[in-house]
């Protein structure tokens, strides 16, 4: 407790007096059930959220009083619950910094501006650690606000959320019967003609975004002094400071500026499908259906998201009563460490109970998770498009992300006078904790495995093709049926084939009665008809063999699969035409396709084990009794379906009208299963075979992982 009251730099400000400046506005609020004071300075627009116990000290102070009177006045009336030195000078120092204190020294305006300057280093600092996200402020729009409040008053109204709720309904039934089209247009959405018409859509969608919540604050009496440019990922596009929202009281405010920007991105994104529904191809079209595609992507990966701080983090914030959530988290993470950890005491929890506790706990690690995984996402987004940029990137986030840290940490073992009785402790526990855990994933061993794409074969399979042309008459066998060789499958009828038979007959008939007419009378003609004559035979046979071809039979014993065979009744289909296939299902190989970044452990010889999953079947495992590599590079596929243009994962050669010619060569494997086992085998079916070697740690995997990235996207 004394620890607690009394601190060793208090005599450095206990004669100061110090107060809070003129024109800061004090507002009540009601958080979690509580009282809050938010403390606003109308110049600046900075904004500062006090407890009442804290606010009860702030309130006292003036420039007729030191800060040691203060305090012992504020001591005296209530010992329990008044602030000590230490968080007093914590608080002071954070004032301070939001200039929101004056004090009686000649200095003061002085160090105003130096505060002021200092801020302003800060921010471009800030920038520089946060690239990706860099602002630039432009212009203060406050003005022009207040000169659209009737058109803004003529929006935000119960009227107005009804016209919104009607044309978000007509614009997602326009989605949904249209969603076909939609699918297809997207798949040229990243095509380098369409990219300066998707930066445009961009701007238009977050420009209505911007002011969406600028018309909502300004609606709400608070004020907008702030707007500029983001540069996301090198993109310029525009911003607003809406911190004014942390005035108003009603918290169904807060969240509606919060969710402002949305919704009205939904209602342009709404009206943007309709013209795109009833337009013809050109530029508007395109734009439109580009804004379509910006307010969905962006809204469902960025903007609603709480794990990055974007609106969806402000609405979290705002519904669970808890401000500064990202802040607090990292506050509470700190206490867990410091407090378990290193074992420190008379330490304070931003969290209030349990559930405050486990809400900060979760959303500190989640978003600190999530947020590298984007940043690392668009890192290499960034890379892949302006490699040089993106170097420049991975460098500045290896120092914000690792560099700047580790000597963080350092300066604080080495210096923090918060250590000064458990300095050994912390440093014993954070060099266990790296050394555990660097053992953990350099030494010890986790399954090592690699998977290729292929497709399911039969051993007997045979496309079951008409060896004549006929008009179909009759299905003899239905799809789905098991059948032997010979077995009839459907029926044809050819009349023209009857006629020339007939016609071939009639021929044979008159060669015949000519040779016997020339044995007798003209021997000379002999070897002429006798040629006719086999002539007729041969051209006969034929006919009678594609007669009997009518009648169009099983070469294998397997199943006859031909969906649609119905559809053939009384259609002519000329020689050759497939019409259904036939699958022996006792006989099954894996044909896969082996990447050549895993070609070397492929023939390192330290195959363990080998097993398939079908797509569809992911619970089952099928086994594998052999496998045989064949030792050549190849570039066609065994099937469309592994590729980009049948919904495989293959890049395939963009030239190929066939979507079988891949655009770098692979190794082929064929594996054959075990028929006996639960999963349901087709022919055709794709799916993964998954090569089982010899168990490696962690950070061998993790490390070989990266090089076939590097090596693969920038050949390096």
């Amino acid at each position: 407790m004394e620890e607690k009251t009394f601190h060793e730099s208090w005599y450095r400000i206990a004669n100061q007096r110090i107060c809070l400046r003129p024109s800061v506005r004090v507002q009540r609020q009601m958080f979690r059930g509580s009282k809050w004071y938010v403390l606003r300075d109308p110049f600046s627009n900075q904004f500062y959220r006090l407890r009442p116990r804290t606010y009860q000290f702030v309130s006292r102070l003036n420039a007729s009083r030191t800060l040691e009177e203060v305090w012992k006045e504020d001591m005296s009336r209530d010992p329990e619950n008044a602030p000590g030195q230490g968080d007093i000078i914590e608080l002071l120092a954070q004032l301070y910094h939001a200039n929101l204190l004056h004090y009686n020294l000649a200095a003061n305006s002085v160090k105003l501006f130096e505060r002021y300057k200092k801020k302003k280093q800060r921010i471009i600092k800030a920038n520089l650690m946060n690239i990706m996200f860099f602002r630039i402020p432009l212009f203060d729009p406050d003005e022009f606000l207040k000169r659209l409040m009737p058109f803004i008053r003529f929006l935000l109204n119960p009227y107005g959320a009804a016209a919104w709720v009607l044309m978000l309904l007509l614009g997602l039934k326009v989605a949904i019967d249209n969603f076909a089209q939609l699918q297809v247009q997207s798949q040229g959405i990243l095509s380098p003609s369409n990219l300066f018409l998707l930066y445009v859509g961009l701007v238009i969608i977050k420009t209505i975004h911007e002011f969406g919540h600028a018309f909502v604050v300004r609606r709400f009496d608070g004020e907008v002094h702030t707007m500029g440019v983001m540069f996301l990922i090198f993109n310029p596009l525009p911003y607003m400071d809406a911190s004014a929202a942390w005035s108003f009281r009603n918290k169904w405010k807060r969240v509606l500026v919060g969710s402002a920007g949305m919704i009205f991105e939904l209602f342009v994104a709404a009206c943007a499908i309709i013209i795109w529904a009833f337009t013809g191809p050109g530029i508007i079209h395109s734009l439109a259906y580009n804004m379509v595609f910006i307010a969905s992507v962006s809204t469902i990966l960025f903007n609603i998201n709480p794990l990055l701080r974007f609106d969806g983090y402000y609405i979290l914030s705002d519904l669970l009563d808890m401000p500064n959530l990202h802040q607090q988290a990292s506050q509470h993470l700190k206490y867990l460490v410091e407090h378990y950890a290193f074992g420190l005491k008379n330490l304070e929890t931003p969290a209030t109970n349990k559930r405050e506790a486990y809400i900060l706990t979760t959303f500190g690690i989640l978003s600190g998770i999530y947020r590298i995984f984007v940043f690392s996402a668009i890192l290499l987004f960034v890379a892949d498009r302006f490699l040089l940029a993106g170097i420049i990137m991975a460098l500045i986030c290896a120092v914000a992300w690792v560099i700047t840290p580790i000597v963080k940490l350092i300066q604080y073992l080495a210096a923090s006078p918060r250590l000064y009785r458990k300095r050994v402790r912390a440093v014993t526990v954070c060099a266990s904790t790296f050394a555990v855990i660097f053992g953990f994933l350099y030494y010890c061993p986790f399954p090592y495995n690699f998977k290729a794409p292929g497709v399911l074969k039969s051993v007997d399979y045979m496309v079951a093709v008409n060896k004549t042309s006929g008009k179909v008459i009759q299905i003899i066998t239905p799809s789905g049926t098991q059948v032997q060789p010979g077995d009839p499958l459907l029926k044809m009828e050819n009349p023209e084939l009857g006629l020339k038979i007939r016609e071939n007959q009639a021929g044979l008939d008159e060669a015949r009665a000519l040779h016997k007419k020339a044995m007798q009378e003209q021997q000379a003609d002999l070897k002429p008809l006798a040629s006719r004559i086999e002539f007729f035979n041969k051209r006969l046979k034929r006919l009678y063999y594609e007669q009997d071809q009518l009648v169009l039979r099983s070469d294998i014993q397997g199943i006859w699969i031909s969906p649609n065979v119905k559809d053939f009744v009384g259609m002519w289909i000329p020689r050759g035409t497939p019409v259904g296939q036939l699958v022996n299902e006792n006989n099954y190989y894996f044909d896969s396709v082996v990447a050549q970044a895993d070609v070397s452990q492929l023939f390192s010889h330290g195959i363990r084990g080998t097993q398939v999953k079908l797509h569809g079947q992911a619970n089952i495992s099928i086994p594998v009794k052999e496998y045989t590599s064949i030792p050549m590079e190849q570039t066609r596929l065994p099937s469309a379906a592994l590729g980009w243009s049948g919904g495989g994962e293959i890049a395939i050669d963009t030239t190929d009208n066939q979507g079988v010619k891949t655009a770098e060569p692979f190794y082929q494997v064929r594996a054959t299963i075990d028929t006996d086992t639960n999963a349901s085998l087709f022919h055709g079916r794709s799916g993964k075979i998954r090569f089982k070697l010899a168990a490696k740690p962690l950070l061998w995997q993790g490390w070989r992982k990266l090089r076939q990235l590097i090596q693969r996207r920038y050949q390096v």
